[in-house]
């Protein structure tokens, strides 16, 4: 019942809804937005001190925006493999 397809189709599920996420309508209005800000090349002593402690938001924010920039290609073979075997075979 539970078994190895079941965790490829839940992780290519969760995989796709973090491509759709749109970031202009959706992800920057919830300050999740990958845009860095005007100045952030340009740092003080003071700033490059504490960089070394990156939150767990910024990690999902930098995940989700790789996801989208990166398994967009692989996510349409993958999507079209899936809905190939479906149809084929009715998993």
């Amino acid at each position: 019942m539970f078994g190895f397809g079941t965790i490829l189709y839940v992780s290519l599920l969760l995989v796709n809804a973090m491509a759709v996420l749109s970031e202009d309508r959706f992800l920057a209005r919830i300050g999740w937005s990958s845009a860095r800000p005007p100045n952030a090349g340009f740092q003080t002593y003071d700033q490059a001190q504490g960089q070394g402690e990156v939150g767990i938001k910024t990690k999902l924010i930098e995940l989700i925006s790789a996801v989208r920039t990166l398994m967009r290609i692989p996510l349409i073979i993958l999507n079209s493999l899936v809905i190939l075997y479906e149809l084929v075979l009715g998993g």
